[in-house]
């Protein structure tokens, strides 16, 4: 079996237009991937068309030797294309035996995942709003629920500002009871001070972790960050190296990393960090805001690891053609997520439906600007 073309489409999502990849095959296997970025697709389009004479011709069920050619064709290394691509050969591979790809890693280490809900969230900062919203999250089922309190705030958060973000995070633990898993989202956010004095200010609602506080490329300040303050800090979205990972973990101060499917190597490279955080007796929590395709994905590999501490889900929080765009999507059902029996990822694209919503300069969400929680764009769409 060889590669024959690829083919790339880009889907207007009103926050991140989406990225997919469909890998064709001169016997008739079609394999799907994705090659999102949150702030970059047409870039990252082009990269799968750019990558061609390195997977062009290729097995795709040879998942690692396309992988390596594209790793070492790019000078040692990697991006989203790269993972867009993998993953297709992942859909290949379990479709030309008949099987889905959890089972070509190993089969299933639990039935299901637990999952915490974000994007819940898309209004006005105000504590009664998301007091309102995540009562209603909860009553869907989840038990556990991601978000950021602190508005546009940029390494410094004054007292107004602080005592705000509290109110919110006060409301919302208000609102769903002590039983009710409670993350914080930093998003790269505070100065280290900064970061000490919101994380210690947390402790009163009990968080299940602070994600994130602090530049999260900065492993020293990360560690300096969850020495000093009595919640859970987690971190790892941004890194795409196992030796990013590594001195990560090395701290031994970060216990929960986070992963992301498209930037840390596709399906492998999940699988890999993950075996590697088991190394240091720590978990792993799947970075995913990307489109429904990339939670199935998740989902496929999750199911897999021993150490999966829980998955992160926007599904139910999108736009409602979100799930019309493509057939074999996960259900969250009482706030857990199972993985798909079909072959490969299970996942077909819908052509017609995609064309519908095409890309938009506006698709991108700005976290440092006022207002963002509102998804204005979103509105617009």
């Amino acid at each position: 079996m060889k590669i024959t073309d690829a083919r790339t489409t880009v889907v207007g999502n009103p926050w991140k237009n989406w990225v997919f990849v469909q890998l064709f095959t001169d016997e008739g296997i079609v394999g799907v991937g994705e090659a999102t970025g949150g702030l970059s697709t047409k870039p990252n389009e082009a990269a799968v068309h750019e990558l061609k004479p390195l997977y062009l011709g290729r097995d795709p069920r040879d998942v690692g030797a396309v992988w390596d050619a594209m790793h070492k064709g790019l000078f040692l290394n990697q991006n989203a294309a790269m993972a867009g691509i993998e993953m297709a050969c992942w859909d290949i591979l379990g479709k030309s035996l008949g099987v889905p790809v959890w089972r070509l890693l190993g089969g299933r280490q639990r039935p299901r995942l637990r999952a915490y809900a974000n994007g819940w969230y898309q209004g006005p900062r105000d504590p009664a709003f998301f007091a309102e919203r995540a009562a209603e999250v909860v009553a869907r089922g989840y038990t556990a629920l991601k978000f950021d309190p602190f508005g546009d705030a940029y390494r410094f958060l004054d007292r107004a500002e602080l005592r705000r973000s509290l109110a919110i995070v006060g409301a919302v633990r208000g609102a769903v009871g002590d039983e009710v898993d409670l993350l914080i989202e930093g998003h790269d956010r505070f100065s280290v001070s900064t970061a000490i004095e919101v994380g210690r200010a947390l402790a009163e609602f009990d968080p299940f972790w602070f994600e994130t506080p602090v530049l999260s490329t900065e492993v020293e300040a990360l560690a300096e960050v969850a020495r000093a303050v009595p919640v859970r800090v987690v971190a790892g979205e941004r890194f795409a190296s196992k030796g990013d990972f590594a001195r990560l973990l090395e701290t031994r101060v970060i216990d929960v990393v986070q992963p992301e499917i498209l930037r840390c190597g596709g399906v492998s490279g999940l699988t890999k960090i993950a075996g590697m955080a088991e190394a240091y007796d720590a978990f792993v929590a799947p970075h995913n805001a990307q489109s429904p395709f990339t939670t199935v994905v998740n989902a496929h590999v999750g199911v897999t690891l021993p150490n999966l501490l829980i998955q992160e889900c926007f599904d139910d929080f999108l736009v409602p053609w979100s799930r019309e765009i493509m057939t074999g999507t996960v259900r969250i059902v009482e706030g857990y997520i199972e993985a798909p029996d079909g072959p490969g990822f299970g996942v077909t694209l819908d052509e017609a439906a995609l064309a519908r919503y095409p890309y938009a300069d506006r698709h991108f969400l700005r976290l440092f600007a006022a207002g963002w929680e509102r998804r204005e764009a979103a509105a617009e769409a």
